[in-house]
């Protein structure tokens, strides 16, 4: 296929090229750096104990209600680029702390436990701020074309992490992966630079204000989700999707624990799942997700995910077996990040830059964590009180079809926005 016709392919225009590539390649390096890090945290989850788990999650929630209105006062007064450079600096700096303690073996156990919680507020930290400056630097018809290609770059670089992580591992001890990983958000740091650049450069786009800090307060962000019906749809949306996630994620884990003994063959199956799922993954981003949004719209996309979890959930209580969780994990999280992850964030396009940045970082972050910690003490709990697998799964059935439901709005609020008029309540 030649360069033209790939191009027409993925419906870009000319002058859109050149940004696209920027923000691939920075989605690449973003992604590549988790994914080199991720295998290792699932194996600290089961080597620390599965039925810990909720602690360590309610960790990662504290931490980002701290670091959200940080965030938000760091917003408030640095203009957009000096702001996305600032968080990445933030991380480089705790992954060159990570490297120097984990090279003196100081307290392994409490560093292993440090570094699932920071692995995980990472992970949504850096993702959310991504897409904030993606939502800020592209406009939303821009956003429905151009967000599946980008959110392909990450999943060339979720690829490529696990590959790397065997490749680095096999030369140097596993604290060098956080050298590594801190190289790649530098790299980050050089595409940040350009895109603010090429947005600077255009502003008939609506972009000529990313030299402004964004004003306001630290808390503004919390507020605004208070005060908007459409932003709390998101909180929902998100919510629900973190819930059926966590389950999955527990339930699948203990019986992991329990059918494969050897932590080398857990972590080589948690790696061959990562590889499995970011292929499909990719496929489905460069070839699917843009053309299935703009002929069936958002609100079609937001709601392929609840229909295949609430599916996959009543296959587990038929048969509550670990390949009907494996095939489960695998097909949520390819719908997760080919459709729902580049059609959610489209949904935040059409909101103002303080909104972008300031309540999507809470929502991304203090409201998905929040989702995971209450969660997780939620299957403690009924498992103590002796709910089965099988009755979990079979409750969150008709939870997915609400899901599905607050989807399928969500997406006809955000046309009704783009075209000027409030949303329907």
């Amino acid at each position: 296929m030649s360069q033209l016709s790939i191009w027409k392919w993925v419906n870009v225009e000319a002058g859109e090229r050149v940004p696209l590539l920027w923000s691939f390649f920075y989605f690449f390096c973003l992604l590549c750096g988790y994914y080199m890090l991720r295998p290792v945290r699932d194996e600290m989850a089961i080597e620390g104990g599965v039925q810990h788990l909720p602690w360590m999650m309610t960790g990662t929630f504290l931490s980002l209600l701290l670091a959200t209105p940080l965030f938000g006062l760091l917003s408030a007064c640095l203009p957009r680029a000096r702001l996305m450079l600032s968080v990445y600096a933030f991380f480089i700096g705790h992954l060159l702390l990570f490297f120097a303690a984990m090279k003196a073996q100081w307290h392994p156990e409490w560093i292993a436990r440090a570094f699932f919680v920071w692995l995980s507020v990472f992970n949504l930290f850096v993702v959310s701020v991504f897409w904030s400056f993606m939502a800020d630097v592209f406009s939303p018809a821009q956003g429905v074309r151009l967000f599946g290609v980008i959110a392909a770059g990450g999943s060339t670089g979720a690829i490529a992490g696990p590959v790397l992580t065997t490749g680095v591992t096999y030369l140097f001890p596993v604290p060098s992966l956080m050298l590594v990983s801190a190289g790649g958000l530098a790299i980050c740091g050089g595409c940040i630079y350009r895109l603010d650049r090429w947005a600077a450069a255009h502003s008939a786009h609506g972009n000529a204000t990313g030299e402004v800090p964004l004003g306001g307060s630290m808390w503004a962000g919390i507020r605004a989700v208070a005060a908007s019906p459409y932003l709390l749809g998101i909180c929902a949306y998100l919510f629900l999707l973190t819930m059926s996630a966590t389950v999955l994620y527990m339930e699948q884990a203990a019986l992991v624990g329990r059918e494969i003994p050897s932590p080398e063959a857990r972590t080589r199956l948690f790696a061959g799942l990562d590889f499995i799922v970011n292929v499909l993954t990719f496929v489905m981003q460069v070839w699917v997700t843009n053309r299935l949004v703009v002929r069936f719209g958002l609100g079609a996309a937001l709601l392929v995910l609840p229909l295949v979890t609430a599916a996959g959930f009543a296959a587990i209580v038929v048969s509550p077996l670990l390949p009907v969780f494996l095939t489960l994990t695998v097909a949520r999280r390819v719908g997760e990040y080919a459709i729902a992850k580049p059609a959610r964030e489209v949904l935040f396009t059409v909101l103002n830059r303080e909104d972008k940045y300031k309540a999507k970082n809470f929502i991304d972050t203090a409201v998905s964590r929040g989702g995971d910690a209450s969660t997780g003490w939620l299957v403690s709990g009924v498992k103590a009180l002796g709910a089965t697998t099988g009755m979990m799964a079979g409750a969150l059935v008709p939870l997915m079809l609400v899901w599905g439901w607050i989807g399928w709005r969500l997406g006809r609020q955000e046309a009704e926005l783009q075209r000027g008029s409030p949303p329907p309540q």
